[in-house]
This record gives C-alpha cells, sequence and structure tokens, in this order.
C-alpha cells in the first residue's frame, strides 16, 4: 500500500516514520501516513511564519477563489472521500456522504464570507470634538493558526478551521487526530491545486506527544482545538497569553413536552444518539421526557432504537456502525455496566461486539453515574422524567456541560422560554440538539469551550479589530 505524504508549506513531503491507519470494523489497513520528523515541522512552523504577511495581504479573489477550488474538487471526489471516511473513522457510508457534502457547504460558504468580510465606516462628529473625524473598521489575522482536530468528524471539523483561517488570510498548520489523519491529507491535496502561496498551509500527522511543542510555539498566536475538555482546558493553561479557542464536549439533553409530536421526537431521537456510533459532542445522550407523555413516549423510543441498522460501516443500510477503537467501546461497556450495577435498567442495547456497541436506552440511572454526568461519545441514551418544563429545564442546565439542547414542543413560549433558560450555545427548536448548520455560529458555555465555530464567527475569532481615523473630512 502507498504511503501518503504529508504536507509541508503546501508541497507534498515524507518523513522517517509512517504511521498505519485501520479500519476499526474489521482491523483492516485503511492507509498508511508518513510522519514528518521534527526538523520537518519545524520547516512547516518556520514557513507559516514566513509568509503571515504575504497571506494577510492576499487579494480576495485570491482566497475566495482558493475556497471556492476546494468546494468543487470536495464535490467532483465525494465519493472516493466518503469510502476514505468510513475506513478510516468506522463512520457508515450513510454519514460519511453526508460529512462530504457539509464540508463542500463548508468551503463553499467561506468562500462567500471572504468576499463579504471588509471593512466599515463609523462617524466620530457625534460630539463637537470629533468634528471631521472618520473611523475605517478593519479586522486583521493575528497570525498562524494551530488547528488541533479530533477522529470523529475527520474532513469538516477540519474544514471548520482550515477554511476560516484562508477566508481571512492566516496561515494554517492543521494537526489531525492520530486515528484519522486521512481526509485532512486528502484536503491538503486539494489545497496544493490552488494558487496560494507556499507556508499557507501545512498538514502534519505528528503524533500526540509531540503537539505540545506546536501549542507553545510563539509563531502559532492562534490555536483553535476542538476534542476533550482535560485536553482542551490543558492547552489553554500552557498558554494563557495566546488566543485560544476550545470546541469541547457536552453531554447534550433533548427535551420532550407533553405537547411534542411523540412519533417525530421519537425517531429523531433514536437516530441521533446513535449517528456516529454517539461519537459527536452534540449526540443525544439524556432524553428529558415530560411525565404526562413518557408512557406513550417510551416505546415509541425503543421501536425506532431497534429498527436501527447494526453493522458493518460499509453496507448502505448501516445507519450504526462501530467507535473509533476497540478500547472506547470498552470504556463505553464499562460506563454502562456501571449504571446497571447501580440500580439502572437496560430497556435496549447494552451488549458490545469489538469495537461495536449495541444503541442502548436506559431508564432509572443513579444521578451521579457517569452516563449521566460525563460525555459518554457512545451510543448511549438516558431517559430521564420530569414532572413540568420548569423541572425539564432545569434538567438540562444540571450538567457541567452547555453546548447545544434540543426541545420538542409546539409552543412558540415554551421555544422562548427555553432560549432564554438554557445554559447552552444553542438551542435547537422542534429537533435534537445534534442539528447544526454550517454557517450558523456553534459553541458552548460552561465546560463546554471558549469561542464560536461556524464559517464567519471562526472568522472573527481569528482576527482582531482595527481602527483608522481619518481627520479632518467634509462629512
Amino acid at each position: 500500500m502507498d504511503v501518503r505524504p504529508f504536507w509541508l508549506a503546501g508541497s507534498p513531503a515524507r518523513g522517517e516514520a509512517e504511521l498505519t491507519v485501520t479500519n476499526p470494523h474489521d482491523g483492516r489497513v485503511a492507509g498508511i501516513a508518513s510522519v514528518p520528523t521534527p526538523e520537518q515541522t519545524e520547516q512547516a512552523l518556520a514557513a507559516a511564519h514566513a509568509v503571515r504577511k504575504e497571506a494577510a495581504g492576499l487579494p480576495i479573489h485570491v482566497r475566495a477563489e482558493a475556497l471556492a477550488h476546494v468546494s468543487r474538487r470536495l464535490a467532483e471526489r465525494a465519493e472516493e472521500i466518503a469510502a476514505l471516511i468510513s475506513a478510516e473513522n468506522g463512520k457508515p457510508i450513510f454519514w460519511a456522504r453526508g460529512e462530504v457534502g457539509r464540508a463542500v457547504a463548508t468551503f463553499r460558504v467561506a468562500a462567500e464570507e471572504t468576499r463579504r468580510f471588509s471593512g466599515v465606516t463609523q462617524r466620530l462628529d457625534t460630539e463637537a470634538a470629533a468634528t471631521g473625524r472618520l473611523a475605517y473598521i478593519t479586522r486583521q489575522p493575528h497570525g498562524p493558526v494551530l488547528a488541533i482536530t479530533p477522529f470523529n468528524f475527520p474532513l469538516n471539523l477540519v474544514a471548520h478551521k482550515v477554511a476560516p483561517a484562508i477566508a481571512v488570510g492566516a496561515p494554517v498548520i492543521v494537526k489531525p487526530a492520530p486515528a484519522t489523519p486521512l481526509s485532512s491529507l486528502l484536503l491538503g491535496e486539494l489545497l496544493a491545486e490552488t494558487g496560494l502561496p507556499a507556508g499557507m498551509f501545512s498538514v502534519l500527522p505528528v503524533p500526540n506527544d509531540r503537539a505540545g511543542a506546536l501549542v507553545e510555539d510563539p509563531r502559532l498566536p492562534v490555536v483553535s482545538f476542538t476534542g476533550s475538555g482535560p485536553v482542551g482546558y490543558a492547552i489553554q493553561d500552557q498558554v494563557p497569553r495566546k488566543h485560544v479557542t476550545l470546541e469541547l464536549g457536552g453531554n447534550a439533553a433533548a427535551v420532550v413536552l407533553a405537547d411534542a409530536d411523540l412519533d417525530w421526537a421519537a425517531s429523531r431521537v433514536a437516530l441521533f444518539s446513535n449517528y456516529q456510533a454517539g461519537q459527536s459532542c452534540i449526540a443525544v445522550q439524556r432524553v428529558i421526557v415530560e411525565e404526562s407523555v413518557l408512557e406513550a413516549f417510551t416505546p415509541k423510543l425503543l421501536a425506532a432504537v431497534d429498527a436501527l441498522v447494526v453493522g458493518d460501516p460499509a453496507d448502505e443500510k448501516t445507519q450504526v456502525g462501530p467507535l473509533v477503537s476497540v478500547q472506547a467501546a470498552e470504556r463505553v461497556e464499562q460506563w454502562i455496566n456501571e449504571a446497571v450495577e447501580g440500580g439502572a435498567r437496560v430497556l435496549a442495547g447494552g451488549g458490545r461486539d469489538g469495537a461495536t456497541v449495541a444503541p442502548t436506552v436506559l431508564a432509572d440511572v443513579p444521578a451521579g453515574a457517569k452516563v449521566v454526568c460525563e460525555e459518554v461519545f457512545g451510543p448511549v441514551l438516558v431517559i430521564q422524567p420530569v414532572a413540568s418544563a420548569d423541572e425539564a429545564f432545569a434538567a438540562v442546565n444540571d450538567s457541567r456541560f452547555g453546548l447545544q439542547a434540543g426541545v420538542f414542543t409546539r409552543s412558540l413560549d415554551l421555544a422562548f422560554r427555553a432560549n432564554k433558560e438554557l445554559e447552552v450555545g444553542g438551542v435547537i427548536i422542534g429537533d435534537v440538539p445534534s442539528y447544526r448548520a454550517d454557517q450558523m455560529p456553534y459553541g458552548g458555555v460552561k465546560e463546554s469551550g471558549v469561542g464560536r465555530e461556524g464559517v464567519r464567527s471562526a472568522m472573527e475569532d481569528f482576527t482582531y479589530e482595527k481602527v483608522m481615523v481619518l481627520t479632518g473630512l467634509v462629512l
């Protein structure tokens, strides 16, 4: 099998070591990636630092066309890329195709936002002392961006860091997850087809024990991290004077109120507690159900879970595939068993076969169980009955996380109450918390992170406002 090169300052390169990537479903080799040496990593850093001023000064049309080109090429190679995502991640091909489609949109939206991301003016003569003065306000990139990306969306979550960086004229160095580097390496191939200057991007599949040196390097003033809370906050503590954005975890809740469409809610909760094998920070982990509809809702939910197709991610019909590794599946199984030992009832699933955990529904779970308090990152759903909307919203907030929440209701009053009261970064009315449009602001509060993704939001996060004041004008 050919060894895939990494991307060093826009050009393919090979190091002395190799990283073998295997399919978590059956252990087949999905690909082999070359690993850069420390010297090659230093070359990438030096190149990003050297090109930063040229990158910031790139004409808008150059940046926009580069992003549009990547969007087009992703669409042209969509089936090939989806197969690659499925092979390295274990994601069912159905969901992998969806991820490619989202990445196509992410780069397209970034190209559009690049053309709109312009300076604004502000008259200052609101006071007599400022007569004749006008402010021209632009946004300038902080500088090169270190993008540390996770395994669960190995293409689109890379796109959400790379595309905004290029849009604002910031060089970007991608450090992909060791389990899933192949998709980001292919993205590097498409970026290399553009007219971006050398040094504008590098994709470096270095092991995690070398990431700390990248984080600390002063030539990378922005660190954009998506992953676990402990690692994210360790990064923030490591470089308190850098601009750090963190998109961390959650134990997302879906609230089913008495006026909800129970069939719709059951089908959506079942699917999106198990999509990506539950390996999404906004997968439904807690379903908080008003007691008056619990008896009607629960059998609908269990039927929908039972109907999910579990199996080979390459099969067109599969909806739930394996977790990223056997070790990850063993951890989830252990958490389920701990909950059961504490008094929880298993209404569905609960078993494990290799890296695959059966879609699991638990009831009567102790309040302190990990499957309630922590982020499971697996196909596990906990049913929590409540007496009222008040209790439901309090239950959502009874978490140290606050990424997104879903509320199934037909009431506009309850929708606005939820938006006001829920301590989360996003409230999805009439659907699961797992909904995300790639152009919308996305991020959390509490221990779910700082900063926002979503193309425009990330562009703002990667830049700072700069004011020029013009004097002596006739306004």
